[in-house]
């Protein structure tokens, strides 16, 4: 069968890598054509277009590169027709999935969404378009199924895909060796993804680093974005105290002792690893006020706090993520800490309310079995 994937950051090309080798388990006919990244790639298959050509965030960002994005919808519109997929697969990314999921109904294409967009924390009118344009929904969070519930929409839990990226994890042996470690333990800074969250959020972590020098600081880089630039937003009587390693996340966190970590998926990555952290979000003025309006029906903006309803890491957000607070934040959570005990009791709880492992062979089987079930197995 012909899979067509529409993933748009490194979190949607992780999971959608893991899906796609699941599929090629139940159908070793199947093909695929995606816009993802690396990882999807490296499962084959044709990549239409990488995350990092559509790596915009914050209104005031979307809106500059308005004209670029359409152009991209219009794009994988037209690829799709092209192509006559089996099935769309739509991985998160709301803005431009929903477009794309309306255009496959109206053309007769199945359209499955692995990763539901977090409407429940704003725009949740968009669960009108959902309803009319996704066949089936995969839901990945324990609250979801009870929001969309309420919309009297049945969706599948099918429990969060980190579990199994984890399970699958190996790390590097002799990592702090290979990286020019020393025997201090390791702070980790996981600043994001993108420029413009990097330029924000960067700065203000590294303002932390001469409270603690029996530690050492080390940049988590993304792929989507070069050392250099890293290296650019680093001040120079700080060069030599910090490390950037890139492309070695999950190898990072599995020595890290803390980490300052930008909200997004990364926040529940670090804490299935045990990692105690703080998580900071700092934006441009006008898109916070806005997102700040807009959001009226969540008291976190962490997936840890969310799942666990509760501040179980605190959250450091605009005004309020400042070198001081960072500072204070972060010597509570260190070895000896007094945050530390309670944020690693409440880790494992988190875990279990994030359900089994397994979330990419059972949305896998699911959406190959709905495919068999309707006729278009080829």
């Amino acid at each position: 069968m012909k899979y067509y994937l529409v993933a748009g950051e490194a979190s949607g090309d992780l999971h959608g890598a893991n899906l796609m080798r699941e599929l090629k388990k139940l159908d070793p006919q199947a093909e695929f054509r995606f816009w993802g990244g690396d990882l999807m790639q490296a499962q084959g298959g044709e990549m239409v277009s990488h995350y990092k050509e559509r790596a915009y965030m914050g209104f005031l960002e979307v809106v500059k590169h308005l004209g670029t994005i359409l152009g991209f919808i219009k794009q994988c519109k037209q690829d799709i027709f092209d192509w006559k997929p089996d099935v769309l697969i739509l991985i998160d990314y709301p803005g431009f999935n929903l477009r794309i999921a309306e255009f496959a109904k109206q053309h007769g294409i199945p359209v499955h969404y692995y990763i539901s967009p977090q409407i429940w924390a704003w725009k949740e009118n968009r669960v009108k378009q959902i309803k009319r344009f996704v066949d089936e929904m995969y839901v990945i969070l324990p609250f979801e199924e009870s929001f969309y519930n309420k919309w009297e929409y049945k969706v599948h839990f099918v429990g969060h895909p980190l579990l199994d990226a984890l399970k699958d994890f190996k790390p590097e042996p002799h990592f702090k060796l290979h990286h020019g470690l020393d025997h201090r333990p390791v702070i980790a800074l996981l600043p994001g993804s993108r420029k413009q969250e990097l330029t924000k959020m960067l700065g203000e972590m590294l303002k932390v680093i001469p409270y603690f020098p029996k530690h050492q600081f080390v940049i988590a880089g993304a792929p989507s974005q070069p050392v250099e630039f890293y290296e650019s937003l680093i001040p120079q009587e700080i060069k030599n105290s910090v490390k950037i390693i890139s492309n070695k996340t999950y190898d990072l966190l599995s020595i890290a002792e803390a980490a300052l970590v930008t909200s997004g998926t990364a926040t529940l990555e670090t804490a299935l690893f045990e990692v105690p952290e703080v998580v900071c979000y700092k934006g441009s003025q006008v898109s916070y006020l806005i997102a700040k309006q807009l959001v009226k029906n969540i008291k976190y903006i962490s997936l840890v706090n969310l799942v666990m309803d509760r501040e179980l890491v605190r959250e450091l957000i605009q005004s309020d993520m400042t070198a001081a607070n960072l500072k204070t934040e972060l010597a509570a959570i260190i070895e000896g800490g007094s945050k530390r005990p309670a944020i690693l009791q409440g880790y494992k709880e988190l875990k279990d309310k994030l359900g089994n492992e397994g979330a990419s062979a059972k949305t896998a089987g699911l959406i190959y079995g709905s495919i068999k079930v309707t006729g278009v197995e080829r």
